[in-house]
């Protein structure tokens, strides 16, 4: 049986009641599959992220394929002729039957769109990072997920690497100590810059230090409204649609602090069990009103979790970095995670780790494995989907992830650090943070 529709405006008024009660224990699978039965598997948003997420289930399935451009669509289609071709997301449900599960890789502003129906009509659901567009629309995806009892998983491939999960368990057997600073950053500078000079100084792949005061013809297959879908109306501009550009606006995206926060605040928010901060700030420049800062800090205070202390999380993007980076205190790497224990450090990227000070821990053995190592990330949600072991980063986890990212960028756009009261979903001592939170859809998009 389906899932039961989701209402916005009866989420509002319960999730204070069941907002902090939320656990990282995965969902129940209801609907199993035999392991050998293949998926049929209704793929929405079919470019660039979408075309590589199609071949990773080629083994499945693809019976749907939906794209607001057709030439993305023909491209497609040449390797799957028989499946069932759709412009529009929405009409894609129509034909639930055909299909046991969606996999969601459309730009962030359309992910809770594309999501919630298919966790409605009791869908399996894959969908990239992040998450959803805002901390409302989390919210609401990871209830209904709840609901649903289906096989869940967002798009952060490291989570199933070998590398990530030895760093938990080191850090949970306690190789470092207690951990009462974490910190994470990543040298990617894409997003506003003060001037073209310091955009190409900082090596930004897309030079976009301005709205456009023009449009550009709308390119023949594409329909530039629907891709739009619940953001505001505004003319085409290739500088808005071109490539990975989309994440930088604030009406589609949340720039580099949701998009790689995705992949890199992942391993300390799983190994340090985090779930809402009590408190995030923002540093950066000053916000500008449409395109998401290039360099940025976000600082997290989170309290005590049972026997864990209380500990201080920063986030830094493009060319902001650690103190103790700066000071060649610990190995300059351009992406990381140091973790600061009483005992000792933890450094780690995407595959590698090493445990400071080195002469320290010469000859130091680590616990042994406890976390299963994984045959791989899509295959994890695919085994999932037929019965097996849910998946480590279904819509419960990633949904809290999802939240922590977005309240960097409410803090830095609200320019202030804000109290965040996870019960209420709203930063209590900052009510200019609301429309950071949630938005208004444009006419014809409701979230329900």
């Amino acid at each position: 049986m389906p899932a039961k529709h989701f209402n916005r405006r009866s989420f509002l008024k319960t999730s204070a009641a069941i907002g902090a009660a939320a656990t990282l224990s995965a969902p129940n699978i209801v609907r199993g599959r035999n392991l050998n039965e293949k998926l049929n598997i209704a793929m929405i948003g079919i470019g660039n992220r979408g075309q590589r997420n199609t071949g990773y289930f080629k083994g499945e399935n693809i019976v749907a394929l939906c794209d607001v451009n057709t030439a993305k669509m023909g491209l497609a289609a040449k390797s799957h002729p028989k499946a069932r071709q759709a412009k529009d997301f929405r009409r894609l449900f129509d034909h639930e039957k055909e299909f046991d599960a969606v996999v969601v890789s459309t730009p962030e502003h359309t992910h809770a769109f594309a999501t919630l129906p298919a966790l409605q009509l009791g869908k399996h659901v894959y969908c990239e990072k992040p998450l959803t567009y805002n901390i409302e629309e989390a919210r609401i995806i990871r209830m209904a997920a709840r609901d649903a009892k289906v096989a869940t998983q967002m798009g952060t491939q490291n989570h199933a690497s070998d590398n990530y999960r030895r760093v938990v368990e080191l850090i949970q057997s306690g190789a470092i100590g207690k951990v009462r600073e974490a910190h994470v950053w990543h040298s990617r500078a894409w997003g506003w810059h003060k001037s073209e000079q310091a955009a190409r100084k900082a090596k930004d792949r897309f030079i976009v230090i301005r709205t456009p005061k023009k449009s550009q013809p709308i390119p023949a297959g594409l329909d530039w409204d629907l891709w739009l879908g619940p953001a505001p109306a505004r003319p085409f501009h290739n500088d808005y649609f071109k490539g990975p550009i989309w994440y930088r606006w604030w009406d589609f995206g949340n720039g580099t602090m949701s998009d790689l926060g995705s992949h890199m605040v992942d391993l300390p928010f799983w190994a340090l069990k985090l779930e809402a901060p009590l408190t995030v700030e923002a540093k950066g420049p000053k916000p500008h009103h449409d395109i998401a800062p290039a360099s940025m800090q976000a600082i997290y205070e989170y309290g005590a979790r049972g026997d864990l202390p209380p500990v201080k999380l920063t986030w830094y993007q493009g060319l902001e970095k650690p103190q103790i980076w700066k000071d060649n205190g610990i190995p300059k790497w351009a992406n990381g995670h140091l973790f600061i224990g009483d005992k000792g450090m933890l450094l780690s990227d995407y595959r590698k780790h090493v445990l400071l000070p080195e002469n320290k821990f010469a000859d130091f053995k680590g616990p042994d494995p406890f976390i299963p190592r994984s045959p791989g990330h899509h295959q994890d949600w695919v085994a999932a989907c037929k019965g097996g072991a849910p998946t480590l980063s279904n819509f419960e986890y990633a949904g809290l992830l999802t939240e922590a990212n977005h309240l960097g960028n409410v803090a830095y756009r609200a320019e202030k650090k804000i109290q965040w009261d996870t019960k209420e979903m709203r930063a209590t001592n900052a009510p200019d943070a609301e429309q950071f939170i949630k938005r208004d859809y444009r006419k014809g998009w409701k979230l329900n």
